[in-house]
């Protein structure tokens, strides 16, 4: 389906990111109003505005919902890398309270308020039973026990309209962790670690933003959540095999042991201990690679007209075309 468009004032959050930055430039082409909210420290935006807010700072926040009186609220920031619990509820749940409280309380005619979860929030699926919104909610890690609560203070807010989208593996222009994928092909080597045959679902990038304008519109997505993902479950062998012809390298095939992302895991752990600096490779990673499946099924989101456009075969291509044109590769 064609990119939903959008009339108004939209406020992002997380627009310096990968998600958060193609919906800001999406909607900037279309002619929207946007205002992107950035944590202190992160870049300016590129495009259009941006604010710069502590996301504790409740005043501010107040401030400028009062002043802005955004149409649309797309919550997209979130905190993927961190030690502790403390530090996944500080990333994921703690603004997304504070930003949805603050729009109750100073905007309730806004339009939409648009939750961006994560399949992680339900944890690993069965091989052959994608996960569906009726699955039970069962999170195995810090990030998805995160989003899963931060899920459900979204769902007992009454007071403004929201929709929640749960994406399985975004890829596309601009991101950094499949990224690794490409340059590692791209260096020549094709390395699995005993994950060759697990399974996913993912969704480009571009057909994640149209979920999103699409869903923060229909009116009969208000007070629900829904899973993302172009339908068709993927081992990581044929993403990778994607990449290879895409790229038209010679590879080699490496096919390691697990035992070694466990190593590297404790590794990355005892490195996080000497500089405290959290990494996005620990154990708690390790486990969610160790996991047999991670997929989902759009079909109720797709029940109401929503569809993707782009497979792997056309995905993998433009994205790598995007790094080697913006020279990552």
């Amino acid at each position: 389906m064609d990119t939903p468009r959008l009339e108004g004032k939209a406020l992002i959050t997380g627009a310096s990111g990968f998600i958060g930055g193609r919906l800001r430039d999406t909607l900037i082409d279309q002619g929207v109003d946007v205002i992107a909210v950035r944590r202190k420290g992160s870049p300016p935006a590129k495009r259009g505005r941006s604010i710069e807010l502590s996301y504790d700072d409740r005043d501010g926040i107040a401030r400028m919902i009062r002043h802005e009186k955004p149409d649309w609220v797309f919550h997209v920031a979130g905190v993927t890398k961190g030690v502790t619990y403390d530090d996944f509820r500080n990333g994921n749940v703690m603004p997304t309270r504070n930003l949805l409280e603050t729009v109750r309380d100073e905007h309730p005619a806004v339009q939409r308020f648009v939750h961006v979860s994560s399949l992680t929030s339900y944890g690993p699926s069965a091989p052959d039973q994608p996960h569906v919104e009726s699955s039970p909610r069962r999170p195995i890690e810090y990030y998805g026990e995160s989003k899963l609560e931060a899920e459900r203070m979204v769902e007992a807010e009454h007071g403004v309209p929201w929709t929640i989208l749960r994406p399985g593996g975004v890829y596309g222009p601009g991101d950094v962790d499949y990224f690794e994928l490409f340059k590692q092909i791209e260096r020549g080597f094709d390395v699995y670690f005993g994950n060759k045959n697990r399974v996913f679902s993912g969704i480009y990038v571009d057909d994640f933003v149209s979920a999103l304008l699409f869903s923060a519109q229909h009116p009969d997505t208000v007070g629900k959540g829904y899973f993302v993902c172009d339908g068709v479950p993927v081992t990581w062998q044929r993403f990778q095999q994607q990449i290879v012809k895409a790229s038209g390298k010679r590879v080699r095939t490496l096919d390691l042991p697990e035992i070694i992302v466990d190593i590297a895991a404790l590794g990355g752990e005892w490195m996080t201990r000497l500089d405290h600096k959290p990494r996005l490779f620990n154990r708690q990673k390790a486990k969610m690679g160790a996991q047999p499946a991670w997929t989902c099924k759009s079909d109720a989101l797709r029940a109401l007209g929503w569809t993707s456009n782009t497979t792997i075969e056309q995905g993998i291509p433009a994205t790598l075309a995007w790094y080697r044109e913006h020279h990552w590769l």
